[in-house]
């Protein structure tokens, strides 16, 4: 494995900050054996709608079959593992620094990462829409219908069309304000709100992407590669 100048750069300064926000997407969880959403392999490239479609609110309610068929059979991994990339991202954030994730899979919390964001919620996180109790994730394999009420039971993820929740965008921004280093991971970076988040950086914090596509924002250092190979050495 090569140590390139740049890896040993991004090193120095993790290591010199005084706090780290990391803003993660797919990419740090497909090497746990979680598909991403848009490649040739990903969970919407087979989809008989366009997920925009099926990932909706209104989905969920008028056609909760589908929505339910959907995010149980491509959405749902429980025997995935925490990955190198989410362990040091995990030891950086409970030491100095704080991680916003796109990711819903939980894996963070898995890594032990005490301080985290998940921007667009968790899928297991579940509850039921029509008395508001809490639902377990072996329940909800078994059906979408609650036992308790006959009510529809959702993952508390952000669906097309719904508002990021404000608690999770208030503490992403404040994370953003506070680091004086920045590091983009396994995210092309291009669905929004998420990519706003970089409005609210210092003027003088540092900027980081790694990611195996280039991202395209001016005034950053970019590691154009495959993460997993990064945090083995950082």
């Amino acid at each position: 494995m090569i140590v390139t100048k740049q890896i040993k750069t991004l090193k120095a300064e993790i290591e010199q900050a005084n706090y780290v926000t990391f803003l993660t997407g797919a990419g740090v969880s497909t090497p746990s054996g979680i598909p991403d959403y848009r490649s040739k392999n990903g969970i919407y490239n087979d989809s008989i709608e366009k997920p925009e479609t099926i990932l909706s609110a209104e989905t969920l309610y008028h056609r909760p079959e589908l929505f339910y068929h959907f995010v149980l059979n491509n959405m749902y991994f429980p025997d995935a593992k925490p990955n190198i990339i989410h362990q040091k991202i995990a030891e950086i954030c409970n030491n100095k620094g704080h991680l916003v994730t796109q990711n819903v899979d939980s894996l963070d919390l898995k890594a032990g990462n005490q301080q985290v964001t998940q921007f667009h919620g968790n899928l297991y996180q579940l509850y039921c829409t029509k008395c508001q109790q809490a639902v377990k994730y072996s329940t909800y394999a078994q059906s979408y219908l609650h036992h308790n009420c006959g009510g529809i039971i959702r993952p508390q993820i952000v669906l097309y069309g719904e508002n990021i929740n404000s608690q999770n965008l208030t503490t992403s921004i404040q994370a953003i304000q506070k680091a004086d280093l920045v590091i983009i991971c396994g995210t092309s970076f291009v669905v929004y709100p998420f990519a706003q988040l970089l409005a609210y950086c210092q003027t003088n914090a540092k900027i980081w992407a790694i990611n195996k596509t280039a991202i395209p924002l001016a005034g950053i250092a970019a590691i154009t590669g495959d993460a997993l190979d990064v945090f083995k050495q950082i």
